[in-house]
């Protein structure tokens, strides 16, 4: 088996907004598998400035891999806890090696075309008319629940912009998650979440920075608003030290991204404990191109959680992948068997 990994820049359409800052580009990598013929490709899905492993060994981690990728999957997985990213990159990889398809990773109703999996629609940060307009666009396109990335705007106006939502769309019409990204300054987070409790939401993603555990574990029990830990899950890499945060936290819900939590497996592992605790979760794609996004969604399918996904950023970039994920009235769909991957 031979292995070589490769970096590719993603372009946005236009720059886009979170409370981080703005992003015009996005990188991410390739591991490549070849072996008696076939190919598999893996996407490891580093975003820098979030992920755990934004570090600057990440690309000798890559050449490592490739140079021990006779390991084998799951050896390569376990020595790669702090690489959460190269962990999706290499489970995928060996995924599509050993399938008939390299671009059909899981085979079920949802790659024959024959069913959907239930989507957000994701709105971006910016000034007041372009996420008002974002909203319409994800209303018109029949979208059911949205989810709309606040902070970096004044509170005031994020407050108009639910206020016009609930104006015009109530709560059975319109399910609306907000994510916060850690925006809100811990002491007046709560006071933050009673004002935007009237509009009814379905919950808010990571209120306030991670790693404030008993302030969330305290807004957890106190707020308004159903809470989801997402950025609280980055780095957290045992089994035990999951089990140990979720008891500590007490969230509603969690959100997973494979390519921050490390991969199938790590997802795996907090969907068990999740359900285990009464916790619910979601699944939610990381920027990742539609080589990393595909997977995601063909394996997300097969976990059976009607709520919806956050699997909808493959049309974000100028420079994507072209492929047969399409999104029709709020459900992301699997339409055909053509893929381009030109490196």
């Amino acid at each position: 088996m031979k292995a070589n990994y490769q970096q590719y820049i993603l372009e946005f359409k236009r720059p886009s907004g979170t409370s981080r800052g703005v992003m015009t580009q996005k990188e991410t990598w390739f591991i490549i598998l070849e072996e008696n013929g076939k190919i598999g490709i893996g996407e490891c899905g580093l975003l820098r400035g979030l992920s755990i492993d934004d570090r600057d060994d990440y690309e000798e981690k890559l050449a490592w891999v490739c140079q021990n990728i006779h390991l084998g999957k799951d050896k390569l997985w376990e020595s790669l806890l702090e690489f959460p990213s190269i962990q999706f990159g290499i489970e995928m990889a060996f995924q599509s090696l050993a399938s008939e398809n390299p671009f059909e990773l899981f085979p079920s109703e949802f790659t024959k075309g024959q069913k959907s999996i239930p989507i957000n629609g994701l709105v971006w940060m910016g000034d007041e008319a372009f996420m008002k307009q974002q909203i319409e666009e994800k209303l018109a396109d029949g979208f059911h629940c949205i989810k709309l990335k606040i902070g970096a705007i004044d509170f005031d106006k994020e407050l108009e912009l639910l206020h016009f939502i609930r104006q015009n769309f109530s709560p059975e019409e319109i399910e609306i998650r907000v994510d916060a990204n850690g925006a809100f300054d811990s002491k007046e987070a709560l006071f933050k979440l009673n004002q935007i409790a009237g509009f009814k939401l379905h919950s808010i993603e990571q209120p306030i920075a991670k790693n404030q555990h008993d302030i969330m574990s305290e807004l957890c029990k106190t707020a308004p608003i159903p809470i989801a830990l997402d950025e609280e899950l980055i780095g957290v890499f045992s089994f035990q030290d999951k089990e140990m945060l979720l008891q500590k936290i007490k969230p509603q819900f969690i959100i997973l991204k494979p390519s921050f939590i490390g991969g199938f497996r790590g997802t795996q592992e907090w969907i068990s404990l999740a359900e285990k605790y009464n916790i619910g979760w979601w699944i939610t794609s990381a920027l990742e191109s539609n080589i990393g996004l595909n997977a995601i969604a063909q394996w997300t399918y097969l976990q059976n959680n009607p709520m919806p996904q956050g699997l909808g950023t493959g049309a974000l970039y100028t420079n994507n992948f072209d492929g047969p994920l399409t999104v029709s009235n709020g459900q992301l769909w699997y339409k055909g068997t053509h893929w381009s991957f030109n490196l």
